[in-house]
């Protein structure tokens, strides 16, 4: 480790390099702008230097077959058994930890962390940002091969975006504890004719404890970085425990955070990384340790549901599993709603949590642009334009990615034979990685009146399927969102209309549900992609998830601010 630079050299260092760029964040959650200092362009990133494409690479495959070093306390082991759903295995071990050892540990840094103050403690955060974004090609490749989103979602998702929404968690921390005026605050209460009483105080932010990061396997840092970021910036150590088949994403931004740490003068081991042995399972045991005050999930509602059930002695923010429905009214740019639907469908073969997957369509059909179109017409148009879209193998490969785990992949067979196949799914070869299991979409119509459709259409079907319900009304559309949005949860709504009425209507059933609502989309922008600083993913106000990346309650119960008075 990099012997630390004093403290005042130290602050100064990093507050030149970074204090305008917090500010600008600050600024931005404010404005609700557009604003990104990560370039989301590959070549941004420099040619024939240590931040280019080739470099990225180099770096990825130098770690393939490897032990993965991280000088912790506590390894009594290694694990891993990663393989990429392009086919190759990683063969990458990472250390097993003994968590009574490694735990202790992790609290040893954490009064230094308390008391080096808000500022420094987003400083310190946006210097482990600024080494993750010039490694930004390494980390695509990770997240490539752990997730199997393509290379180009992998290197945007999986570096920049990500990275915004971990500077955005560090902003809206900064911004919680600064509310109350750090340092000594003078108070004197005037007493008449006697001598005033008088009281010197100071406030202080502290962390509740460890925080536990449970990553997911489809966005290993976009997922991770807001809850990572949050409660390290809230003076919280953090213990990440990765999906057993996304580890390599989150264990190297665990490396680089103790680097920075260290570097700046603090306790490495207030960043761990806690990697299973197969079948394992130390979720759960992680979960309900009394140290551990903090969890952040991701993942399905069952263990969702069983971490806010069970770990009862931690602030737990999930994000779970949600029906996303879209209402079809009407549109006057009918060929604009089938490609923004087409693609939305399509990006990482359906895999996010924010893919559409209900469209609900009155059976009578809409008005457009090019006249009416019957449920059936809509229907097959959709087919087409997704057809179109992934007609070409290359643009398909580059849209879909890879299939993330074979459940996805049987989910998709068996949603064939449950209703009318309006697009079938084929298999894509994809000529790099010829065991990559590669699919496009399917669409099924679907009754909305008759029990047995809501059976299928009312649960979540992770993955590239989407089901046309064909129902009696828009009216009855709003209905079915409703009831939808408040049983199941939604990440995201979208609605087509262009009725001012029928836009107030879906508005009202999204404000009174907490549902985060697209209307009429039909440009490059898509209801299934989010900006940090600007949108919220998320809303915590329904049972898709009950935190919203990123707003202010979503980091300021990470902290407590703690009060010492003294008789002046």
């Amino acid at each position: 480790m990099a012997t630390a630079l004093p403290t005042t050299d130290r602050l100064d260092r990093l507050a030149e390099k970074h204090r305008s760029t917090l500010d600008q964040a600050l600024a931005t959650i404010r404005t609700r702008a557009y604003w990104s200092p990560h370039p989301e362009h590959p070549k941004a990133y420099g040619e024939g230097g240590s931040l280019d494409a080739a470099a990225g690479l180099a770096a990825h495959q130098a770690v393939l077959n490897t032990r993965f070093e991280l000088d912790q306390p506590g390894t009594d082991g290694w694990t891993g058994g990663e393989v990429s759903p392009y086919g190759p295995e990683l063969g990458i071990e990472y250390p097993h930890a003994d968590i009574d050892v490694l735990l202790p540990a992790m609290r040893a840094g954490t009064a230094a962390w308390r008391d080096a103050g808000a500022e420094t403690r987003a400083l310190v955060c946006l210097e482990i940002l600024s080494r993750i974004s010039a490694r930004t090609h390494e980390f695509a490749h990770a997240v490539m091969h752990t997730s199997g989103q393509a290379f180009m979602m992998a290197f945007q998702a999986g570096g920049p975006h990500a990275q915004d929404r971990g500077l955005e968690a560090v902003a809206y921390a900064y911004e919680e504890q600064t509310r109350t005026p750090a340092g000594r605050a003078d108070w004197s209460k005037p007493q008449g004719k006697r001598d005033p009483l008088e009281l010197s105080k100071e406030f202080t932010p502290v962390g509740r404890g460890i925080a536990l990061m449970i990553g997911c396997n489809t966005f290993p840092t976009w997922n991770g970085y807001p809850g990572l970021f949050a409660s390290l910036a809230t003076g919280n150590p953090v213990l990440v425990k990765p999906h057993p088949r996304a580890v390599l994403p989150l264990a190297l931004t665990v490396s680089v955070a103790r680097e920075v740490l260290a570097e700046s003068g603090f306790d490495p081991n207030l960043v761990a990384l806690a990697v299973e042995r197969p079948g394992e399972g130390i979720a759960k045991t992680l979960a309900v340790r009394p140290e551990v005050r903090i969890i952040d999930y991701t993942g399905s509602t069952e263990f969702g549901d069983w971490l806010e059930a069970n770990a009862r002695q931690a602030q737990v923010y999930t994000e779970k599993a949600g029906v996303n429905t879209v209402v079809v009214d009407s549109t006057d740019n009918y060929k604009g709603m089938l490609a923004n639907l087409a693609f939305s469908l399509s990006l990482y073969s359906g895999q996010m949590c924010t893919t559409p997957q209900n469209l609900l369509i009155p059976r009578d059909g809409i008005t457009t642009d090019q006249g009416p179109k019957s449920y059936d017409e809509v229907v097959a148009d959709l087919a087409a334009s997704v057809g179109g879209l992934l007609g070409d193998d290359a643009r398909a490969n580059g849209l879909l990615g890879a299939l993330v785990n074979p459940d996805v992949k049987a989910r998709l067979e068996a949603a064939a034979g449950l209703g009318e196949v309006a697009l079938a799914s084929r298999e894509v070869v994809n000529p790099d990685f010829p065991d990559a299991v590669v699919r496009t979409p399917v669409i099924v119509k679907l009754d909305g009146s008759k029990p047995d459709a809501q059976a299928a259409y009312f649960s979540e079907c992770f993955g590239p399927v989407s089901f046309a319900v064909s129902v009696d009304s828009t009216a009855d559309a709003l209905e079915l969102l409703r009831r939808t949005v408040r049983e199941k949860g939604a990440m995201t709504v979208g609605a087509y209309t262009t009725s001012a009425e029928t836009e107030r209507a879906v508005e009202e059933v999204c404000l009174e549900e907490s549902a985060q609502l697209s209307l009429n989309l039909t440009g490059g922008v898509y209801v299934n992609q989010t900006a940090a600083f600007s949108d919220f993913h998320g809303s915590g106000g329904n049972p898709a998830a009950n935190a919203a990346l990123c707003d202010g309650a979503f980091v300021s119960n990470r902290f407590r601010v703690v009060e010492v008075r003294r008789q002046a």
